[in-house]
């Protein structure tokens, strides 16, 4: 079975509502599967990465802005990264080191936070170079919970719990981590995209 649900009207009182959804949701999801390509998965983000990634949300969509109280429920929401009884597999595409989220400032603060959480126990974190060969087409971002895909499109939500679905998107997701690097070749991405950024303008 799919399900969508237009963006504006799941924020139709503001972000928080939502947030606070996810955070339920990964709470309770013990083992999690991440595809990230073209920003910072949102349980890694930091405070002002975050806040600037939902202001553009509330920007665009014309809903109510409680940006702070989403950001704060974001935040709460990381705390499975730490608490020893989570565990999730993610694999971000190497744009989304470079995609400018709030500039140079911002870049590097939330490059330097993932340097430093790479190793967690709860983490298995692998990058996709922007020249490996993937022998999987271009995929839209997804993220795998137990028997439900989430995938966020431009104007709804989709759910996704129809199982001949969801291992296609297991096998695509398999195919997408063969070609990511992890581990020290991960953290030698990381660290050149900080110094990009660290070379970048101070704006």
């Amino acid at each position: 079975m799919t399900s969508s649900v237009p963006w504006q009207e799941r924020l139709s009182t503001g972000t928080e509502a939502v947030q606070d959804e996810v955070v339920r949701r990964y709470q309770e999801t013990r083992e999690g599967v991440a595809y990230v390509p073209t920003m910072i998965w949102g349980t890694l983000q930091t405070e002002a990465y975050a806040t600037v990634i939902l202001g553009q949300v509330v920007d665009f969509l014309g809903v109510p802005n409680d940006v702070p109280a989403g950001v704060a429920k974001r935040m709460q929401r990381q705390q499975v990264l730490y608490d020893g009884g989570h565990h999730y597999d993610v694999v971000l595409g190497e744009q989304a080191l470079y995609t400018n989220i709030g500039g140079p400032k911002v870049m590097r603060e939330q490059i330097d936070r993932i340097l430093r959480e790479i190793d967690l126990p709860s983490l298995t974190l692998g990058i996709v170079p922007t020249s490996a060969r993937v022998n999987m087409h271009p995929v839209h971002a997804f993220n795998l919970h137990r028997d439900e895909v989430h995938v966020e499109l431009v104007s709804s939500g989709v759910t996704i719990t129809e199982q001949a679905e969801l291992a296609l998107y297991e096998k695509a997701f398999d195919r997408l981590r063969e070609a990511a690097l992890y581990s020290g070749a991960a953290k030698e991405l990381l660290g050149r995209a900080l110094s990009f950024w660290t070379g970048a303008s101070h704006n």
